[in-house]
């Protein structure tokens, strides 16, 4: 794998690893404008029904910003770059299919903010995670103060990012910051990809509009919520798959769904 990020088709999935080891996968430029093309790309692709980012089995899923590409930088650079981290994971954020980071090493800083626009997140126990940028100075600015709150709420937001706190993978689950943690003998790249695996034979439609209700429900009064969830459910009526659900249920056979 030369490339700094590398890209597998299994079936329905596709796995984006990155490939940059010897940076511990460190978000240059590069691998940033890879993933902002690679969320594009997939956005509207029918035959891609799930994604799973990954850093490599036995390689930290990524250790955040390229601080030695940074210190060359200016102040208004690295704004700039902070502005291209976050329309990245913003793109991943709102991809219209599930993702899963499959964390089977480190993830810190941009590394877990990544993993925090994911909508799930594996990892294996021995697994670290944090934000530790007041440590450096400055703070989250891919979103992790406000992603990292609406995961594991305020309180234990301020202990992490405010203490430069690590945690387990273990602990991590605790707090609901990882949904599974990897069995002894398993990856986080097996599981991910298992994960993901289950979304394949899913009605598109239907999983984009639940993915946008479910996201469309934080900071939301309750009737707006509601309102959104009455709007999306709409988009679902009229599509084949929904007619193909129908006639599976009379026939009594599973659908098939194309996303249509």
């Amino acid at each position: 794998m030369s490339e700094v990020l590398a890209v597998e088709r299994r079936d329905a999935v596709e796995i984006w690893t990155l490939n940059r080891p010897e940076q511990a996968n460190a978000l240059n430029r590069e691998a940033l404008d890879r993933l902002g093309a690679a969320a594009l790309r997939i956005s509207s692709d029918p035959q891609v029904r799930a994604v799973v980012i990954a850093g490599g089995v036995g390689r930290p899923f990524c250790a955040g910003a390229d601080l030695k590409e940074r210190r060359g930088m200016s102040d208004d650079q690295v704004l700039a770059t902070l502005d291209r981290i976050r329309l990245t994971f913003d793109s991943i954020d709102r991809l219209p299919k599930p993702v899963v980071a499959a964390i089977d090493g480190v993830a810190l800083g941009g590394g877990l903010e990544l993993a925090l626009a994911c909508d799930f997140r594996v990892a294996v126990e021995e697994a670290q995670l944090g934000l530790p940028e007041v440590g450096l100075a400055i703070i989250p600015g891919g979103g992790g103060t406000q992603r990292l709150t609406r995961v594991v709420g305020e309180a234990n937001a301020k202990e992490l990012i405010l203490l430069c706190r690590r945690v387990s993978a273990s602990e991590a689950l605790r707090l609901g910051l990882v949904h599974r943690v990897a069995e002894r003998g398993e990856t986080a790249l097996e599981v991910a990809t298992a994960l993901a695996a289950g979304f394949s034979d899913a009605a598109p439609v239907a999983l984009s509009a639940a993915l946008a209700a479910i996201d469309g429900a934080s900071g939301r009064l309750l009737h707006h919520g509601l309102n959104l969830e009455r709007r999306l459910y709409e988009t679902t009526l009229e599509t084949q798959d929904r007619r193909e659900a129908l006639h599976a249920f009379a026939e009594k056979r599973a659908p098939k769904f194309t996303g249509k």
